[in-house]
């Protein structure tokens, strides 16, 4: 499917910019699932035109309707990947649909990550990555394990099949769904009922130990908690972050991040973290990227 912007995110920021995108006419789809949207779980007491606290989920609810209101298409899956072509991009979805646009708002807040080992931080670089799609080539005929809650260690662990020489996969929630298992364990995947507790190896991986003591032998581990990151998903795009921390993504005061028609707002461009500053900047990267659209069909 072909459309003028796509959204990646389902909180405030995306929603305003959705709102303001669809209403300029554009065909725009939303990529985020409620569920997991950074207001379903807010409380807020200081947002203009309350005079009593509103619970985040009402407002997600209601930005919805907005939404739907000016004719945003709303895709509630994960998006795993994102490739730059001519002019626009593909983004590919956990459940492998491919949707290009011809600009791009980045919207996923930020990815609150706990390290899932103690030792983990010592080993980034020497057999811990946080990203399939960047690393899979160097674990080429080699043993890895891939550690995750969510679609995007699924759809990891799938396609390091086409590198590594074996895979182990552990569901870091309570069960993986039946129909996931089936589909990993028909591309030889192997799936650890058994939790690795510690990682093994002094200036490298070596393997990681399990819950009942016993050593699982790889050369890599992969920790794909919670759908892909920021960082993780737009380290191919050569999209420059904030120098100081590098976690977040650096734009100017239109939203326009260093690669023409992308653009960003929100969490994912720093601090302070409010849902009244995600939805001023939404507003702006949604009429921005609407001027971008017109710019590139003018000139086509």
């Amino acid at each position: 499917m072909n459309y003028d912007i796509a959204i990646i995110g389902l909180g405030p920021a995306g929603i305003q910019a959705g709102i303001h995108a669809g209403r300029r006419k554009n065909k725009v789809i939303i990529f985020g699932k409620t569920s997991e949207s950074a207001l379903s779980y807010a409380h807020l007491e200081n947002y203009f035109g309350f005079k009593e606290k509103i619970e985040g989920k009402e407002l997600l609810s209601a930005g919805i309707e907005q939404l739907k209101k000016a004719e945003v298409t709303i895709l509630e899956e994960d998006i795993i990947k994102i490739e730059p072509l001519e002019k626009g991009f593909k983004l590919i979805t956990e459940k492998e649909k491919e949707i290009t646009a011809i600009a791009l708002i980045l919207a996923m807040g930020i990815k609150r990550k706990k390290s899932f080992f103690k030792r983990e931080k010592d080993f980034i670089g020497k057999g811990v990555s946080y990203c399939v799609d960047c690393d899979a080539w160097f674990y080429k005929g080699k043993r890895v394990i891939v550690i995750g809650d969510g679609s995007s260690a699924i759809w990891g662990a799938k396609f390091l099949t086409q590198f590594a020489k074996e895979i182990y996969f552990y569901f870091s929630k309570k069960e993986l769904p039946s129909e996931e298992k089936k589909a990993l364990e028909e591309k030889g995947i192997k799936i650890l009922t058994l939790k690795p507790v510690e990682i093994i190896g002094e200036n490298e991986v070596k393997g990681v130990k399990l819950e009942d003591e016993s050593i699982l032998e790889v050369d890599g581990i992969f920790i794909e908690q919670g759908a892909k990151g920021p960082l993780e998903l737009l380290a191919p795009l050569g999209i420059e972050l904030d120098p100081e921390t590098f976690n977040y993504v650096k734009v100017d005061k239109e939203m326009k991040t260093n690669v023409e028609g992308i653009f960003a707002c929100g969490d994912i461009t720093g601090p302070p973290l409010q849902v009244a500053k995600a939805v001023g900047e939404g507003c702006i990267a949604g009429l921005s990227a609407s001027d971008y659209v017109s710019k590139v069909k003018r000139e086509s």
